[in-house]
């Protein structure tokens, strides 16, 4: 939807997908949209870079969020609110859906 004005699929991919669920790291969006990691990385940097995200290390793992001092934040907040209102209801539950908690141990996924 937003493709045209970001210049990118990846880049709206990455811009909703922290907008709904407030931060993320590269695997995880990338599993999210079941998409190829590089892409989804080169991304995350470019907007890093731009200063619209921040991140930080948190062990091994990066998780980016939007930077509060980033001027343009509230209208871009606005503008990703407006276009996530606009994807089919169900589209809107898959990113509203947030599961985080920790697998109890032992616990493995397995494949289907």
């Amino acid at each position: 939807m937003l493709e045209q004005l970001f210049g990118s699929k990846n880049a709206e991919r990455v811009l909703m997908y922290i907008f709904a669920r407030e931060e993320g790291y590269a695997r995880e969006i990338a599993y999210f949209y079941d998409t190829d990691l590089k892409p989804i990385q080169n991304q995350l940097e470019k907007f890093e870079a731009a200063g619209v995200l921040v991140s930080r290390a948190v062990g091994r793992t990066r998780p980016y969020f939007f930077n509060p001092r980033y001027y343009f934040l509230a209208e871009l907040r606005s503008l990703l609110g407006k276009s996530l209102s606009a994807y089919p209801p169900e589209e809107q539950e898959k990113f509203l859906m947030n599961r985080r908690r920790p697998r109890a141990r032992g616990k493995h996924e397995t494949s289907t």
